[in-house]
Formats: C-alpha cells, sequence, structure tokens
C-alpha cells in the first residue's frame, strides 16, 4: 500500500484527485483503507474500480468479463463458473461504465493531430427493438475514438458522435472518410465550427467553420452480379486530400475499409451486431456497456499487427515490437493488461475556490493556497 499514489474520491474534499500531497495515509492495512487527512474520510482501495464493494474474487470477474468482450456467449460462461446470469450481466454493465469514465478521461479528453477519421453505422439486434451503434476511427493509429447508440439511424445520433470527434480533434488538416448517409455532411458542417467574439456586433457568436477539413463519400451500390462504388468530394481540395491519404494510410484511393475492420471486430466479439444471431440484446444498456468494454480493450490491451516497428538488434538481426492504438497515439507506454484496466483510477476535477462576493476568509484562503 503505497498513499503517495492514491489521491481522495470524496468530491466534497478540497484535496480531490491530487496525489503526493501527504494528506493521504494508511488507515487499516488488514482492510486496506485510507484516510485523508483534510477532510477526514476514509476510504477503502478498490474505490473507483469496478471491484468496489463486490465479494467475489476480482480474478473470476477478471476473467468473465475478458471472455464476454471476446465473444463467449453469457450461458457458456454461466456453466463454466456457475454464476447466476443477472450477476454476470451486473458485472458487465459495471465495466462498460467505468470503461466509459476511462475513456473519456484518456482520449475524449486529448486533443490529437487525426489527420484522417473512418465513421460508420452498425445495426444492433434486441428482444422487441432495433438499435444503430455510430463509431469513428482514427485510421493512422487504429485507435477508436468513440460511438453513440441510438433507436433510429437519425441525424441526432451522427451528430452525438462527430461532436466526439470535434471534442479530440486539433484545428489541423483533417479528412473524414463516410458512406452516402447525408446526415454525416450536415452533421460534420455543424460540429466543426468555432464561435467567433465580435467586439462590434452584440447577440450571439458568429460560428466560424474550420479552413482545412475535408468530407469524402464512399458509396457503394449492389446489383445483381456487379458492385460499383463511386468516390465523391463533397468538401476540399483534390491536392489536400492526396496529402492526407499519403501521410495517413501511406497513400492509395479514397476508402473506408478500416472503419470497416473495426465493424467486423464489433461483429465478431457482440453476438447481437452479428447480421445472423439468435443472440438478442435484452437492454440498450447493454449495448452501450459493450461498445465501451470492446473498446477499451481494442485501444488499451489489444496489439495491433499492423502497427508494430521493427527494432534492428546488432547488424543484421532485428526483433519486432508490438503496439496498441494507445501506444501509436502517444496516450500510453505499455500495453494494458486486464487488471489494470479496470484498476485504473480516473480521478475527479480539482476543486476550485467559490466564487464570493468580499473578501475571502483565512480558511478559504488556506485551501487555495493549498488545493490551487
Amino acid at each position: 500500500m503505497n498513499p503517495q499514489d492514491i489521491f481522495c474520491p470524496n468530491i466534497e474534499c478540497p484535496a480531490r484527485g491530487q496525489t503526493g500531497k501527504g494528506n493521504i495515509s494508511v488507515h487499516s492495512k488488514l482492510e486496506k483503507r485510507y484516510i485523508c487527512h483534510e477532510c477526514k474520510k476514509t476510504f477503502t482501495d478498490t474505490k473507483g474500480t469496478i471491484f468496489y464493494r463486490l465479494k467475489t474474487d476480482a480474478d473470476q470477474v477478471i476473467q468473465v468479463i475478458t471472455l464476454l468482450a471476446y465473444g463467449c456467449p453469457p450461458k457458456a460462461i454461466t456453466k463454466a463458473f456457475g454464476y447466476n446470469e443477472r450477476t454476470i450481466k451486473k458485472w458487465w454493465r459495471r465495466s462498460g461504465e467505468h470503461c466509459r469514465v476511462l475513456h473519456e478521461h484518456m482520449i475524449g479528453a486529448s486533443q490529437l493531430d487525426l489527420q484522417q477519421v473512418q465513421a460508420d453505422e452498425i445495426k444492433g439486434k434486441g428482444q422487441g427493438f432495433t438499435c444503430w451503434m455510430a463509431m469513428a476511427i482514427m485510421v493512422s493509429t487504429r485507435l477508436w475514438l468513440g460511438g453513440a447508440i441510438s433507436p433510429k439511424r437519425n441525424l441526432e445520433l451522427i451528430q452525438t458522435l462527430a461532436n466526439q470527434i470535434r471534442q479530440i480533434a486539433l484545428c489541423r488538416e483533417l479528412l473524414l472518410a463516410v458512406d452516402g448517409l447525408s446526415s454525416y455532411v450536415k452533421a460534420f458542417r455543424r460540429a466543426f465550427r468555432t464561435p467567433f467574439r465580435d467586439r462590434v456586433r452584440r447577440g450571439r457568436h458568429r460560428l466560424i467553420s474550420w479552413p482545412n477539413i475535408s468530407i469524402v463519400q464512399v458509396v457503394k451500390r449492389r446489383k445483381a452480379n456487379s458492385l460499383t462504388i463511386d468516390r465523391r468530394i463533397v468538401q476540399g481540395c483534390q491536392v489536400m486530400i492526396d496529402r492526407l491519404l499519403t501521410t495517413s494510410q501511406c497513400g492509395g484511393v479514397i476508402n473506408t475499409s478500416y472503419i470497416e475492420r473495426l465493424n467486423a471486430t464489433f461483429r465478431q466479439r457482440l453476438t447481437w451486431l452479428a447480421r445472423r444471431t439468435r443472440n438478442l440484446a435484452q437492454q440498450s444498456e447493454t449495448l452501450m456497456a459493450g461498445m465501451f468494454t470492446v473498446g477499451c480493450f481494442y485501444n488499451f490491451c489489444d496489439n495491433h499487427h499492423s502497427l508494430r516497428l521493427k527494432l534492428s538488434v546488432g547488424r543484421r538481426d532485428y526483433r519486432w515490437v508490438q503496439r496498441t492504438p494507445a501506444m501509436a497515439t502517444g496516450l500510453s507506454d505499455h500495453r494494458w493488461s486486464v487488471a489494470e484496466l479496470f484498476s485504473f483510477k480516473v480521478p475527479p476535477h480539482r476543486w476550485m475556490p467559490p466564487k464570493l462576493r468580499g473578501r475571502p476568509s483565512k480558511a478559504t484562503r488556506r485551501l487555495i493556497y493549498c488545493w490551487c
């Protein structure tokens, strides 16, 4: 137990989310509890992980969720481990919520030069309902950028995905490759705008579109014995598109093959996304949990064959260095284990002093001096 690497999870504590400040010490080694000397609250070592208040062994929970994340049916896990199916679904939802918070902290709050992004949607099947899952991928590093779920494939679904991409992207040259769905163009044009404050004019800020955004579409038409592919440039110039294709995928033509491969990975691991399946999702929360769990496994825990680097050893020998999408992007320096993924604690937002009129009190000034 190392209190220097632990932060206080109490949302009302001014020292929340900060490590190495000397306010955390060991309260009980037997129970693995810590105490914060600032708010005088105690908390367990598993606070903020999926193992919090679970009586089952952590290794068993990790094995069950790993099998689910790689496509094993829940009934097979029930027969093998003897757990109730409702208990397994509860662990699955808990892992999905943990991975959602982790994804927003590690990827959603980061600023990346995306270069090329491909987006697509998959149809999921549930018991008495259908839903659509829209996802996006960064082509150069194969990083899963996020996704959204909606009962209909409409503009609201695509706009949610576009806003997630906009939150991550830096204002650089960006190529957006999608299929023939018309909602993509409108959603991307809405998302990639910045408010401009005009000091002369009053009222609502004027929205300025990003100048270096290119939008292309790949429209596939299937007939009886033929397949025609129409590549359209909706926005942007050919020179910039060719340059981004060379930088992100080493040349080639306009395509959506990378997001299609990602869709195949999700269909393989989440059975209710398969084209022909008898395993139906019971609730939409199960789909959301599965999307974030598989996405975090894909980003942090799985080595990608196309991302490996050739490392020379001596004069004639070499070896391959395997990398995950998070390692290729620079978000991590090693491949995460499943236990590390589920034990990662997302720190809360740092405490900010209240905005009050007048001169702050001595206690408020002490807190500002210590924790701001």
